[in-house]
């Protein structure tokens, strides 16, 4: 249980580290998501093969990889393009509903129960990352296309979870991550080619942007996340995840300035109490 959480403590600073970097690109989202998915990808791709990982694989296996690949391409997709739209608050209160969906999911497809103590961590977390955002609401409220586009985030990655769940039971790490996020860079590139994003033109702090995306909240963030999917409910995974507004928040109030308040506070402490009523069934059970 302490290197669980340990670990899943490592993968929220990690994740929290996204909105920041998000924020201080100056490029669009596809570009954004794609150059965070391939740079990530290129990572991996020397121990994929040096483990010659596809040996594992059988062709059922193969359509299950895709994918959780293409739910997280349009779970970045969704949630980036949302922030253009909408506040950061918005985004962030819509995104964090996935919980929800991946708690019934994981009851209708996975046969995974969900108990009371599980519920009460949804909905303490969620509640408060109401309150993590609830100052800043007025800001964008009739921004109804972000907010639109940061609910099929929610529901997007919510779908990412769920078959993550089921294909890690049967998977190593590398052989899933590897494949799930190298169809993620696939298809984000398809999608910005279509929109006809310019891959090109950024400046080197920008670069390095997209760098910083791969190595820190998706090669260390997400790889966790998938890492806990093996050992813990999807739904548990889902409201630990909840623990990312709390790191953003600190974040951005050293980084980017943006102030601390009485209902961020607030809201921090319920997502965290969330959180370990959540992680504290997965312990009684084991």
């Amino acid at each position: 249980m302490v290197r669980l959480v340990s670990l899943l403590f490592i993968g929220i600073s990690a994740a929290s580290t996204a909105s920041i970097f998000i924020k201080l690109c100056n490029a669009p989202a596809l570009i954004i998501s794609a150059y965070r998915m391939v740079f990530a990808s290129l990572i991996l791709a020397p121990f994929a093969f040096r483990q010659e990982i596809w040996k594992s694989w059988n062709r059922e296996e193969c359509r299950w990889l895709v994918l959780p690949g293409i739910f997280l391409s349009l779970h970045f997709a969704f949630w980036i393009a949302s922030l253009q739209y909408t506040s950061v608050a918005s985004s962030v209160v819509l995104v964090s509903t996935h919980p929800i969906f991946v708690g019934i999911g994981s009851w209708i497809f996975l046969k995974e129960p969900i108990g009371i103590k599980l519920i009460a961590g949804i909905v303490l977390s969620i509640f408060g990352s109401a309150l993590v955002s609830f100052g800043d609401l007025s800001v964008a409220k009739g921004a109804l296309a972000g907010d639109g586009l940061a609910l099929l985030g929610a529901i997007t990655v919510s779908g990412y979870f769920l078959v993550g769940r089921k294909m890690r039971k049967g998977q190593g790490l590398l052989s899933y991550i590897f494949p799930v996020y190298s169809t993620s860079a696939l298809v984000l590139i398809l999608l910005a080619l279509l929109w006809r994003s310019p891959f090109f033109g950024y400046s080197p702090s920008t670069y390095l942007l997209f760098l910083l995306l791969a190595l820190i909240p998706q090669l260390i963030g997400h790889t966790t996340f998938n890492w806990a999917l093996k050992y813990i409910p999807a739904s548990m995974v889902a409201v630990t995840i909840l623990g990312e507004p709390v790191g953003a928040t600190i974040l951005a109030y050293f980084i980017l300035g943006e102030g601390l308040t009485v209902w961020k506070g607030l809201g921090g402490i319920f997502i965290l109490a969330g959180i370990l009523i959540a992680l504290w069934k997965n312990n009684s059970n084991s």
